[in-house]
């Protein structure tokens, strides 16, 4: 079969990724801990309650799993929220994090309950890394310019987050999900990671690659670089909720449960 210049640089990403590994992630070379808890993580424009497609799929499968309710004010303290949350595991657990809370799982992955980490269109920066000017050494997605402030409070306009945040989803579930956005502070932006949990934890990555939040690309840099086990699933910047079933199965293998 011929392949098109989009199978050929995915073939191509999954080879250099295998060859980074040793150095760079634990993915390919590690094969995961049996884990019976998830801990879910949300990020900018959401609330714990974007991962309910996810969570009964996950329970199904014999998973115990836990949303936190992230409080987007400052990194330090968001990453307190999941850490309360990952010591009240009782044993191995899959981290989870969707767009921002990449952050937030980078951070608290290096937690000893965490078996392994999952990234969805997620920040999955470096320790000390400057995300931003990472961010801006690829094209600047439209969802950005949709986000307005009310003082030190962010959010995403109505239009912006129905065209370029939840694309692909029906505009009546959009605008439910619109209402229950929460507000993010402008020190939450501020924050680096001060360690990379994927350097040392077997890491997973889903790319959406129809993402008008982050852009695919960089998704794609940040899963090569740390070695992920990656999917590409075509849904926009909330593959968790109109694309759950591959979200779903790459969290279960993730916990090293047969599919």
């Amino acid at each position: 079969m011929m392949m098109n210049r989009r199978t050929f640089s995915t073939a191509l990403l999954a080879g250099a990724a295998a060859s980074l590994v040793s150095s760079r992630g634990m993915a390919a070379t590690t094969p995961p801990v049996q884990a019976r808890n998830v801990v879910l993580v949300h990020g900018l424009f959401a609330d714990g309650s974007c991962w309910s497609e996810v969570i009964p799929r996950l329970q199904t499968a014999g998973l115990n799993v836990t949303s936190v309710q992230n409080p987007l004010t400052t990194l330090p303290e968001a990453v307190a929220s999941a850490q309360r949350v990952l010591d009240r595991q009782d044993g191995p657990t899959v981290l989870v994090g969707h767009s921002f809370s990449g952050m937030i799982v980078t951070e608290a992955g290096v937690h000893p309950n965490v078996s392994a980490l999952v990234y969805v269109a997620a920040r999955a920066p470096d320790a000390d890394e400057d995300y931003t000017a990472l961010a801006k050494t690829y094209p600047t997605p439209p969802a950005s310019a949709g986000i307005v402030f009310d003082g030190d409070e962010g959010r995403l306009s109505e239009a912006a987050f129905l065209r370029d945040f939840a694309g692909d989803l029906p505009e009546a579930k959009a605008k439910v999900l619109y209402a229950v956005q929460q507000p993010f502070h402008k020190q939450l932006l501020a924050g680096r990671t001060s360690h990379a949990a994927w350097r040392s934890k077997p890491s997973y990555y889903a790319v959406s690659t129809e993402d008008r939040t982050i852009n695919p690309d960089l998704e794609r840099f940040m899963a090569k670089r740390m070695g992920a086990t990656t999917i590409e699933v075509k849904a926009s910047h909330l593959a968790l909720i109109s694309q759950p079933d591959p979200i779903a199965r790459l969290i279960i293998n993730a916990a090293g449960r047969p599919e």
